[in-house]
């Protein structure tokens, strides 16, 4: 009896905690980048960190290799001196890379984090974008679409029904035809958890123009439940 007591403590699960750090380096364009850590030297802390690090990077323009998100700062930096350097005449504004994430849900099976960043390098208007970062609790493996979803055809059929709905909560005449640019309803390529249910969400450009900025619902657990792997 005492040694199934031991195997049911040990066997617990015991969810991973996150910290929030910052790269404190100095740069000559406006650079940040705060973002969530796990705790600890564990594999499970090690190989989310990694994925988080790696997922940071992929959402970058930086045109240079790099598996070190320090690095990456450092090369949009040196981008910038280079341009700065042969074409600027002075009234340039500076170039800003900034970049941030938000733990949005963690249970025992998934854990989701949010990575925001937005790049100016001149122009008109810098470019921001929202990526989901969906990890098995237990492994921190990335989790695709597949590993989430059971029936995605039934899937869609219920978002963009909530899609709608979305839109005549805003109360703004918006219709289906302002969006998808003539296609029909299709899924976002960013779905993460939220403590209120799933979040679908657009980036900019994704289904309408850029003045639309961000498109995004939340369908309640109470509705995705059955389409669920897990949660």
């Amino acid at each position: 009896m005492f040694l199934i007591l031991l195997n049911s403590c040990t066997s617990e699960f015991k969810p991973v905690t996150f910290e929030t750090i910052s790269i404190e380096e100095s740069f000559d364009a406006e650079i940040s980048a705060t973002y969530s850590k796990a705790k600890g030297n564990s594999d499970l802390s090690k190989t989310i960190n990694t994925n988080v690090e790696n997922a940071i990077i992929k959402t970058l323009s930086t045109p240079e290799n790099k598996n070190n998100l320090t690095d990456v700062l450092k090369a949009f930096n040196t981008e910038y001196l280079s341009y700065r350097n042969e074409f600027s005449e002075g009234s340039e504004p500076v170039w800003e890379l900034h970049i941030e994430t938000e733990l949005t849900y963690q249970s025992e099976e998934v854990i989701t984090i949010a990575i925001s960043n937005y790049e100016f390098k001149g122009g008109a208007h810098g470019n921001d974008q929202i990526q989901f970062l969906n990890l098995d609790a237990k492994t921190g493996k990335i989790l695709s679409l597949n590993d989430i979803i059971t029936d995605k055809e039934s899937f869609t059929t219920l978002a963009e029904k909530y899609f709608i709905k979305s839109l005549d909560n805003k109360k703004e005449n918006l219709k289906m035809e302002d969006f998808f640019f003539g296609e029909s309803f299709h899924l976002p390529e960013n779905i993460g958890f939220s403590e209120d249910g799933l979040i679908l969400l657009y980036n900019v450009y994704e289904v309408a123009s850029y003045d639309s900025g961000y498109t995004e619902f939340v369908i309640p657990f109470t509705e995705t439940e059955l389409y669920l792997k897990v949660h």
